[in-house]
């Protein structure tokens, strides 16, 4: 009887290889920011100078009285003032990061541009010359045209797979290089997203200890210690302003920052959609 030999399914290994970034930002920077927001509120803020009736021997919390001006009297605003500081100092810092990363993404040229060149080099049958355009770009939206590019080619010459199974391969190593591509450019946005919706509770967390105890010092001195009750409550009012500014600010960044991402997302798909029409029109 003779023998039959089964043709193999042919099983294309993906080309794209995971980027290796450091995460070390994202533990430190929040532990230094709480660190810096303190110093600042005590050394810088809480500075003796600043005050009538300067605690020297305070240690952590100096009791400083008399604040000689506004920016001295946030130091009143109590402990949780150091927390809002550093929270403020996150949000610059990876707003920074972001935007250094994401422009590093954005590669250079317009995607729009690049898309259209890359489309003219395989209506003419030019995968080389459309690869050296993704090393031009040098941004996100490149590498993903690139792995798809290195799958197109290999499948212009396989002969082992229909051409709905070679599209799908290109398909699957453009969705493999885009799944390694988004999770780089949406890293960090979760501090800036956290702060946004908890800037504004701690604030108040800080405000109602300084209303309890400016209402606590009324209850014991009576009714002549109406002026510093005002005073109490003025000083405890800075917290929510620190932490509506600092919501706010993290919440202009966040939102600035989901847009460039959107457009690097929609580059990344119009570049998908085009290397499977093109694929699709050489099989006519």
């Amino acid at each position: 009887m003779a023998e039959t030999n089964q043709a193999k399914p042919v099983t294309a290994t993906t080309s794209v290889q995971p980027k290796k970034s450091s995460n070390l930002i994202s533990w430190v920077a929040p532990i230094l920011c709480i660190v810096a927001g303190y110093c600042i509120w005590r050394f810088v803020i809480g500075a003796d100078s600043g005050f009538d009736q300067p605690d020297k021997a305070g240690g952590f919390w100096p009791g400083h009285k008399g604040p000689k001006g506004a920016f001295h009297r946030i130091y009143e605003g109590g402990i949780i003032v150091p927390l809002l500081i550093g929270m403020l100092l996150m949000v610059i810092v990876f707003a920074i990061e972001r935007f250094l990363t994401i422009a590093k993404a954005l590669g250079k040229g317009n995607n729009s541009n690049f898309i259209r060149k890359v489309q003219y080099h395989l209506a003419n049958k030019n995968v080389d010359a459309a690869l050296a355009e993704c090393d031009k770009q040098k941004g996100s939206v490149g590498n993903v045209m690139k792995a798809g590019l290195r799958r197109y080619k290999e499948m212009v010459s396989e002969t082992g797979l229909e051409t709905e199974q070679k599209i799908a391969a290109i398909q699957k190593e453009v969705e493999e290089a885009t799944a390694l591509e988004l999770p780089m450019l949406q890293k960090n946005l979760v501090f800036l997203s956290t702060i946004v919706s908890t800037g504004t509770l701690i604030a108040l967390l800080g405000t109602v200890m300084g209303m309890i105890k400016s209402f606590s010092n009324l209850g014991e001195g009576g009714g002549g210690n109406a002026s510093e009750l005002a005073i109490g409550i003025s000083e405890a009012l800075y917290n929510t302003a620190l932490g509506i500014g600092t919501s706010a600010l993290a919440l202009i960044i966040y939102n600035m920052l989901t847009t460039r991402i959107d457009s690097i997302t929609h580059g990344i798909d119009e570049s998908g959609f085009t290397l499977t029409q093109s694929f699709a029109s050489l099989y006519k």
